[in-house]
């Protein structure tokens, strides 16, 4: 299945499989994080962010072959993180004028979303 017409049109709908599946597990996540925590502040975005990155590094690691990588990576991790939500929360963070929260969230989220992204590549190189 390369990037011929027909194997796109399939990686394509592997990849909106996944991230159907992806987003059902971002939402059932999100709830039970903030049954837990409260609403108080984004822990649910950040956790699962958090998540996605350090599995994404590990899958990148792996490097298994394209239709498993499409369905893992791009759908089932692309739909459970969440980007504009992160953006959307710091934003209304700042907008509330909670300057030290927002900052903190930035920090929390695109550093440790880094650091677990390579702590996850790490293990899939050496844990193959």
């Amino acid at each position: 299945m390369g990037l011929s017409r027909g194997g796109g049109i399939m990686m394509a709908a592997v990849a909106g499989f996944g991230a159907a599946i992806g987003a059902l597990g971002r939402y059932g996540t999100t709830r039970v994080i903030q049954r837990w925590t409260g609403n108080h502040w984004p822990v649910a975005t950040l956790a699962i962010n958090w998540v996605g990155c350090f599995l994404l590094g590990g899958l990148s690691g792996w490097q298994l072959d394209q239709p498993l990588t499409v369905l893992l990576g791009t759908g089932i991790l692309g739909g459970f993180t969440t980007f504009s939500t992160f953006s959307h929360e710091l934003v209304m963070l700042a907008d509330q004028r909670h300057f030290g929260a927002a900052l903190g969230y930035l920090v929390l989220s695109v550093g440790g979303g880094l650091l677990l992204a390579a702590s996850g590549l790490w293990c899939g190189l050496h844990f193959r």
